[in-house]
């Protein structure tokens, strides 16, 4: 009897123990979506490992990655060491601070090169206005490209995923294509992105041959990259 007891007050205890825990996990699970919907959910940020005087350049032992809530993490903030290694400071970097691409000049390497491999590469875009109001310099984007309609439907798809914006400058205006009176929307700033050999030929195709090149800033510390993507003007 006495055994009988004891193994049924054992499992008494064991269940309020479950019921304990899993009450808590709750209440735990239910503080951080709380405090995650006021300050947003957390993003990779770099930052400098110590104080870093200004026009020193950059190694990987100077950085460091944290997270941050997302309405802290400043417009140009950089998320990876590859974005600021070798990069020259263009203002002083205390220890913990953030490195951004204005705190880089745009984060170009020394000498005002880019790394091997990469270029810089100047694309007519669309919604110039609204773009600099959204990104600054260093910001990543998405680069959508419309296509005419000359040969069956035109279509929009999803060009380039996560390049840098280098700079934005105001653009031309619009310009006759030339073809029985067709004409590109208005193309009102020039972007240059910072991109492979391989997407700089391809860009410089697009431009030559697309009706509008739209960039999409992503935002801060987003770096997840999404499957081909396509509509057409059947599908509208």
């Amino acid at each position: 009897m006495r055994s009988g007891s004891r193994r049924r007050r054992a499992l008494i205890l064991l269940s309020l123990a479950l019921a304990s825990g899993g009450l808590a996990a709750s209440q735990v699970s239910g503080t951080v979506r709380r405090v995650e919907a006021r300050v947003g959910r957390p993003l990779p940020v770099l930052v400098a490992r110590r104080d870093v005087p200004a026009h020193s350049q950059l190694r990987t032992g100077d950085l460091a990655i944290r997270q941050v809530p997302s309405r802290f993490v400043p417009r140009d903030a950089l998320a990876t060491p590859g974005e600021a290694a070798g990069a020259r400071t263009a203002v002083p970097l205390p220890a913990g601070g953030y490195v951004t691409a204005g705190a880089l000049g745009g984060s170009r390497r020394e000498g005002g090169g880019l790394p091997g491999g990469q270029r810089a590469v100047e694309v007519a875009v669309a919604g110039g206005e609204p773009l600099a109001e959204q990104a600054a310099s260093g910001a990543r984007v998405d680069v959508v490209v419309s296509t005419e309609a000359h040969a069956g439907e035109g279509r929009t798809f999803l060009a380039l995923q996560d390049v840098q914006l280098l700079a934005l400058r105001p653009g031309t205006g619009s310009a006759d294509s030339g073809d029985e009176g067709a004409s590109r929307p208005v193309t009102d700033a020039v972007a240059t992105l910072r991109v492979t050999l391989r997407q700089a030929v391809y860009l410089t195709a697009a431009q030559n041959f697309a009706r509008e090149v739209r960039l999409l800033p992503r935002a801060p510390g987003d770096r997840r990259r999404r499957g081909a993507t396509a509509i057409s003007a059947g599908e509208l």
